[in-house]
């Protein structure tokens, strides 16, 4: 499975959310919602997730194995970095 498109739907400067993010694999299935998150240790992904009746989060659509988590997270960090990027140079100019 090959992942074909990421988009980076939203970003933001301000809270812990930093950007929410898209990605399709093979040309044929995406996933919405999965967000970039500023946390203690840096910034991670977070898959798609609904609030239970408990009150806690449990994921609609996540990896299965930490090898394939890794190539949605790498692929994620460099869309996101490239958005950064572009963003920055068109505010110098």
């Amino acid at each position: 499975m090959n992942i074909t498109d990421v988009r980076i739907r939203k970003v933001t400067d301000e809270g812990k959310m930093k950007a929410i993010v898209s990605i399709t694999f093979d040309e044929e299935f995406v996933v919405h919602d999965i967000k970039i998150i500023e946390g203690q240790n840096g910034l991670f992904i977070a898959m798609p997730s609904r609030k239970m009746n408990e009150g806690d989060f449990r994921d609609i659509a996540h990896p299965i194995s930490s090898e394939t988590r890794n190539r949605i997270k790498d692929a994620i960090f460099a869309e996101y970095e490239k958005v950064l990027s572009e963003q920055e140079e068109t505010e110098t100019v």
